[in-house]
């Protein structure tokens, strides 16, 4: 199926999240050892949650905002960029999820409630700025003008739906840095 309108973008781009979510979770439980590693790999690259909730507000919305112009930036790369980083984060959230249910660190239950109410904005944030990434090389290579002109079509379109994109991830950090902690008793 080709991809013609942000609304299929969007879906592909968010199954792929899922698929590569559960791919993690996979292989989570088939190597839980290697599994593991890659986890504490993950882990070392974050700072260690502040006892502040506004400190990690900060340090999560400047993460995600750089996750998010990674992602649109990396359209412009035969459009593969935003599959690749959409497919990473999904992975690695589901590796997370498997470890530390497999470890029994938290239960399935809890696991949800540090997930869902920031992924729930986060996650389509994230693929958001899949879209406009995507959208952006497809300007390119099939919009009307000349190049450079098709170039900057494709950049005021992913920039817009970029723009919409952090407006989400201020919402999904807020949420995260105060709400989650909260109802996953994290």
């Amino acid at each position: 199926m080709k991809m013609r309108t942000p609304k299929q973008i969007f879906v592909v781009l968010a199954f792929l999240f899922l698929i590569s979510a559960f791919a993690g979770l996979f292989v989570a439980f088939a190597a839980p050892e290697g599994a593991l590693r890659i986890v504490h790999k993950i882990a070392s690259e974050f700072a260690i949650p502040s006892p502040e909730p506004f400190e990690n507000f900060q340090r999560i919305f400047l993460n995600n905002i750089v996750v998010a112009s990674l992602i649109t930036a990396s359209g412009i790369f035969f459009g593969i960029g935003p599959v690749f980083f959409i497919s990473l984060n999904g992975f690695i959230v589901g590796i997370v999820a498997g470890v530390a249910y497999s470890t029994g660190k938290a239960p399935a239950d809890r696991i949800l409630l540090a997930l869902l109410p920031h992924g729930v904005v986060e996650i389509p944030a994230v693929i958001t700025a899949g879209v406009g990434g995507i959208l952006w090389y497809k300007e390119i290579v099939a919009g009307e003008g000349r190049a450079g002109e098709r170039f900057k079509n494709g950049a005021v379109k992913a920039l817009k739906l970029l723009a919409l994109s952090v407006f989400l991830l201020l919402i999904a950090a807020v949420i995260e840095a105060y709400v989650t902690p909260e109802v996953a008793g994290i």
